[in-house]
């Protein structure tokens, strides 16, 4: 199983609750749509404005390729730019997973 973390910082101008709701509410309807999306997670700090991140969003897939293809058809430009409409700051790491417990 392929997974995506993708780190989020929001824009200052966006107050946490403002960023979280959109994310829950709007960016979800549209990363539902990815195409091959096997589970989708969304997290949140617990300590608003504390540090670098605001969120960790993580998708998996079956594939790297099911990712990239996701990400090249038009829901998917729509998710990558909902989200950098709203983030100062995006960092992408791919990732295998390996399930211990």
């Amino acid at each position: 199983m392929f997974k995506a973390m993708i780190i989020l910082k929001r824009r200052e101008d966006l107050g946490f609750d403002e960023f979280k709701s959109h994310w829950l509410n709007h960016h979800a309807t549209l990363v539902r749509q990815l195409p091959n999306i096997r589970k989708a997670v969304f997290n949140f700090s617990t300590e608003e404005g504390a540090g670098e991140v605001d969120a960790v969003s993580e998708l998996w897939f079956d594939s790297q390729q099911d990712f990239l293809d996701a990400y090249s058809s038009e829901i998917g430009q729509q998710v990558a730019q909902d989200s950098l409409a709203r983030v100062s700051k995006r960092e992408r790491v791919m990732l295998t997973e390996h399930d211990i417990v």
